[in-house]
């Protein structure tokens, strides 16, 4: 004997099943486009591939550090746009980093909805890159950086 509530309660509890399997394929799929931005962008500065740079960037990005003079010890703030990181990956500031410190370890953070905090552990710094999913496609909108203590020599 069925229930009259049973045929909706199956369809109901199939179309959920349904959209929680491809809620979670979308997420996989756009935490994969997620890091393919992060190595487009820091494979490409070490490469001097200004395409695959570019390709990373929103047009709008920000990259930013704060450093110290060391003659004062007062902090500067140091501002980069898409523009001047495009062209410095041109100039092929990135191949001077030896292939075997290329580091390259990338880690999502965090992620909600079309935003994502992404870390990257590189050669001698560590970029916190914040994306945006952008016209369907993961960008680089604002970059955080800091320099890795330089190791002593003694």
């Amino acid at each position: 004997m069925t229930s009259r509530f049973q045929l909706p309660c199956t369809s109901i509890l199939s179309l959920f099943l349904g959209a929680l399997a491809f809620a979670q394929t979308n997420a996989a799929d756009d935490n994969e486009s997620i890091k393919k931005t992060a190595l487009d962008y820091i494979e490409g500065w070490y490469a001097g591939d200004a395409v695959r740079m570019e390709r990373a960037l929103h047009p709008e990005l920000a990259k930013r550090m704060i450093s110290t003079d060391p003659k004062t010890g007062r902090s500067q703030f140091n501002h980069m746009g898409a523009l001047a990181l495009v062209q410095r990956t041109r100039d092929g500031g990135g191949r001077k980093t030896p292939q075997d410190r290329q580091l390259k370890e990338i880690t999502i953070l965090d992620r909600y909805n079309n935003a994502a905090v992404v870390k990257i552990v590189a050669s001698d710094w560590i970029d916190y890159l914040e994306v945006a999913k952008f016209n369907s496609e993961w960008k680089i909108i604002n970059v955080l950086w800091e320099l890795k203590p330089k190791p002593s020599t003694q």
